[in-house]
């Protein structure tokens, strides 16, 4: 749940225009400038406007929020700042604008004219599809559908990663290692740029006199480096700090690396570190990590739902992670990162805010409310037939006058657990699932079963978040079960990444022969048995 008015600058906004905000933006140096994007698609912005990085085509700054009218309606994908700052921003429709500082070239409009307002960036990028942006500080990273990475503006260190250490005017496509590969995620410290490919895989290059590439020394890069260190795992996020850098691997490991002046890495000391070295081991599975190249500080989620942070925190240096009570990473940098810009383009669920929503979620399993009851397992679950009925088609259907359900007032289920289906139950009330992977497997079989495609979706992303070498092929199994196309994709991938681990567990020996041949077949058309 990300509560925008945790930023200071939502403050003077009231409730209405508050509930109109889909995506934002905090950054600047002293976190006062904003951008914001409408439920109709409508960006706004207000602030400084330091260097014109607020885009309204004059040098003026407006505590009221002003109308982008020139980027009216269009879907916004990815957004990314400078320290400049400069603004990047990638429509749905693979659109790369650019507006702000520009005394580097960032912009990438050729020239080091400042930008007053957002001009496409074309030259190399036309007819690409641009689908993610990055900004340094004064360098910018776009990431294509086809998994390119293009690069540009400030090149002291090599952060374009040209092979020189001359300024790019113009976006250029970084190849050397990374020519034939497929990038998924790009991310840029200060003056480091970072990038991870399909197979796991990541490769930095730029300013490394910190370690923030994580290649050993501490030598500046021209050109891409692959992180050695992280070999034989495979690692599905990354983030840049200002000269630090986080990776989370498919099994939820977090590793950390770079400059560690405040604690940032997390290593309870303040020694630099030059390779990943892994943190935090002990705890539950980490589900996300946040850094931000304007900021020294860390965070990190895990599957309980539990956030951590570590570095900077509004001026103390934690060298060790610290339980917080935020519910979101985003909280951590709202209050304790200085600035308190935010590590990512933020999105707002409107729900959150719904005062009906939040009176649903109390009323369920109520007895006192309730008008029926079903019985599971030889236990109870308080529920509302009309609320049942709004959400659900199956429920519906069900409580037709030509149907016993009907008029019945408890209604015994024996196909399902207990666990199960008051999971299926509340989510009818709260749009939430709360469960252990091996229990969302259930839970998806009923999905499937009564034709609920948002909660098979959901049941999806539980079971990939919680994907175990001990548990990959049960959950394989499930996937091709009940036809989960991206689900089995994803978890055949996983067991491939693991395959030596996996072959080994008790729920691979269990496998019938049929399964066993598509799984061999698929693996070797893909190349997991090549010496």
């Amino acid at each position: 749940m990300v509560d925008v008015t945790k930023w200071p600058m939502f403050s003077l906004m009231g409730a209405q225009e508050l509930s109109s905000i889909r995506k934002a933006c905090v950054f600047g140096t002293a976190a006062n400038e904003v951008i914001f994007i409408t439920n109709d698609d409508e960006v706004y912005v207000f602030g400084l406007n330091c260097s014109n990085c607020l885009g309204t085509g004059d040098s003026m700054s407006t505590i009221v929020p002003k109308k982008l009218d020139f980027l009216g309606r269009r879907k916004v994908a990815s957004l990314s700042y400078g320290s400049g700052p400069h603004i990047l921003l990638a429509t749905d429709e693979g659109q790369l604008f650019a507006w702000g500082h520009n005394g580097y070239s960032q912009l990438g409009n050729g020239t080091t004219n400042q930008g007053v307002a957002p001009v496409l960036v074309s030259g190399n990028l036309l007819n690409k599809k641009v689908t993610e942006v990055a900004c340094g500080s004064h360098h910018s990273m776009a990431l294509t559908d086809l998994g390119e990475v293009y690069a540009w503006g400030y090149n002291n260190c090599g952060q374009v990663g040209s092979g020189s250490t001359a300024n790019q005017t113009t976006p250029r496509r970084v190849s050397n290692c990374l020519q034939n590969k497929v990038a998924v995620s790009i991310s840029c410290g200060q003056t480091s740029s970072l990038a991870l490919l399909d197979n796991g895989e990541v490769y930095g290059w730029g300013y490394n006199g910190n370690g923030q590439l994580g290649i050993g020394n501490n030598g500046n890069q021209l050109t891409p480096c692959r992180l050695l260190s992280l070999q034989g795992l495979c690692v599905q996020q990354i983030a840049s700090g200002y000269a630090h850098s986080l990776a989370l691997t498919d099994e939820g490991l977090l590793y950390a690396w770079g400059a560690n002046t405040f604690g940032q890495v997390g290593t309870g000391s303040k020694t630099n570190q030059l390779c990943p070295v892994q943190i935090m081991a002990e705890k539950e599975r980490v589900v996300e990590i946040a850094a931000c190249h304007s900021t020294h500080t860390s965070a990190a989620k895990f599957q309980n739902g539990r956030v951590y942070m570590w570095g900077q925190c509004r001026g103390q240096s934690v060298v060790l992670p610290h339980l917080t009570q935020f519910t979101c990473t985003d909280d951590v940098f709202a209050c304790f990162a200085t600035p308190s810009v935010v590590w990512r383009l933020l999105s707002i669920d409107q729900d959150d805010i719904l005062t009906v929503a939040e009176s649903l979620k109390r009323e369920f399993d109520r007895p006192e409310t309730a008008d029926l009851k079903f019985s599971v397992e030889g236990r109870y679950i308080h529920v509302h037939k009309a609320v049942l009925k709004i959400r659900c088609e199956h429920f519906r259907s069900m409580f037709r006058s030509d149907w016993n359900e009907d008029m019945k007032e408890v209604i015994e289920i024996g196909q399902f657990s207990y666990p199960v289906y008051r999971s299926f139950l509340e989510f009818l009330y709260t749009d939430n699932v709360e469960l252990s992977p091996e229990d969302a497997i259930g839970l998806l079989d009923l999905a499937t079963s009564y034709c609920e495609n948002r909660l098979k979706r959901l049941c999806q992303h539980i079971i990939k978040r919680g994907i175990t070498v001990e548990n990959a092929f049960s959950l394989l199994s499930a996937a091709m079960r009940f036809e989960a196309a991206d689900l089995e994709e994803f978890c055949f991938k996983f067991c491939v990444n693991h395959l030596t681990e996996v072959t080994q567990t008790a729920a691979f020996g269990q496998i019938d022969g049929n399964m066993l041949k598509q799984f061999i077949y698929k693996a070797s058309r893909c190349g997991a048995f090549r010496n």
